[in-house]
């Protein structure tokens, strides 16, 4: 089962805010379920889950990620 649907417009975010506002963003909200699906792809688990050992203050690509009670949300800040 692979999960890069979610994990490429995670990635396209990131570029399209990094294009439009030229800098990257603060923050990633995601929903617990797509944080549960992004988890699947290793790329993305690997640089997580190495970034802090408090799941609190894991990043991904240095931007804090901070998880949501809304099942698919995927909003950066």
């Amino acid at each position: 089962m692979t999960h890069t649907p979610i994990f490429e417009q995670l990635t396209q975010l990131i570029e399209g805010y990094r294009h439009e506002h030229g800098a990257r963003p603060q923050k990633i909200l995601i929903g617990y379920k797509a944080y549960y699906d992004l988890m699947g792809n290793p790329d993305f688990a690997i640089e997580v889950t190495d970034s802090a050992l408090n799941p609190n203050k894991r990043k991904y690509k240095k931007i804090k990620i901070k998880v949501t009670k809304d099942d698919y949300q995927l909003e950066l800040e």
